[in-house]
């Protein structure tokens, strides 16, 4: 008796709990929604959270808060929601800096990769290389040169250590053999900042992030770390062009939730984002931002940061890349 009066409870408590999850997920969200950027405002990443905020509130009524927490190439931010309570109701804007890159590389990170649960992937964009207009590059045959007679001289930034910019930076480096000094900011706009008064003279971006200094002319795009040209760039070679191989570096971007958020919810989340994503406002904005919309279903966003995992582990097999 005591044996099915413990099976008779346990059934009982597993029916309430799935019934207590299918009604939170049916009214979710009913409160405001923290969606946490791991980088500064102005960047890609706070960009494209605020255009599909700004849908969600309209579809849904609550607020998407952007909660921007940059520092330490994402990881930061990255840890809040890893640590928060897996309800919906705090969410992570998936870069490959806090998604991958920074549990990978940083050997005192506070979570795991798979501390977090994909929702959808937004989508792509491939990095370009910016320069300080004073210097005298203009292409990627240019800027090869120059960093071959000055090795060791140039400073080179990122958006922080271990964060996509940082990578696309490593992967160059391994590509020619150059050697620069990495210097690492908590975002890329200050970079940006640095970039057109002189302190650094060369990093990677997404056109995202540095579209209005490209359009006034403070700072010059000398390549694109692409297989191809970019639509939006059409005049700007690629590495490849130049005879650089495998240097090819993107940045990518999506929504993910704290691991063990109910899959109602994530569902949820995801077909609305995947519908948010067809709107012609929305796509005519994400293809002003060279960005290469994906979408889909969590399992295949899994499925890609999986993918970009394993990459990054290679890098650092290669020696490419160093755990700090």
């Amino acid at each position: 008796m005591n044996t099915l009066l413990k099976v008779a409870i346990t059934l009982a408590c597993s029916l309430l709990a799935a019934g207590t999850m299918a009604q939170s997920a049916k009214d979710y969200p009913d409160k405001a929604v923290r969606w946490v950027v791991p980088f500064t405002p102005g960047a890609s990443n706070d960009v494209i959270a605020r255009l599909i905020s700004t849908k969600l509130l309209d579809t849904w009524g609550q607020q998407f808060i952007i909660d921007n927490r940059p520092g330490a190439g994402g990881l930061i931010g990255a840890d809040t929601v890893a640590k928060a309570a897996p309800d919906g109701y705090t969410l992570l804007l998936s870069n490959p800096g806090p998604n991958v890159n920074s549990p990978l590389l940083n050997k005192r990170s506070p979570y795991k990769v798979d501390d977090f649960a994909p929702v959808i992937f937004f989508g792509y964009a491939p990095l370009l290389i910016l320069a300080n207009p004073a210097l005298p590059v203009r292409n990627p045959k240019e800027l090869l040169e120059y960093v071959k007679a000055n090795q060791n001289k140039v400073n080179w930034g990122s958006s922080g250590t271990g964060s996509s910019l940082h990578i696309g930076l490593a992967v160059f480096q391994a590509a020619t053999g150059v050697k620069v000094t990495h210097i690492p900011y908590k975002g890329s706009a200050p970079a940006i900042t640095d970039l057109i008064g002189g302190q650094i003279q060369f990093m990677h971006t997404t056109t995202v992030s540095a579209e209005t200094q490209i359009k006034a002319g403070r700072v010059r795009v000398v390549a694109l770390a692409s297989a191809k040209r970019q639509a939006l760039l059409p005049d700007v070679p690629t590495l490849a062009e130049a005879g650089i191989k495998d240097a090819e570096a993107i940045v990518w971007f999506g929504m993910a939730a704290p691991a063990k958020t109910p899959r109602a919810i994530i569902d949820k989340l995801n077909a609305e984002s995947n519908r948010i994503l067809q709107m012609p406002d929305v796509k005519r904005r994400l293809d002003e931002l060279g960005l290469e919309v994906q979408g889909g279903t969590p399992e295949q966003f899994a499925a890609f940061v999986k993918k970009e995992a394993n990459r990054l582990e290679k890098l650092i097999k290669d020696g490419a890349l160093t755990k700090e």
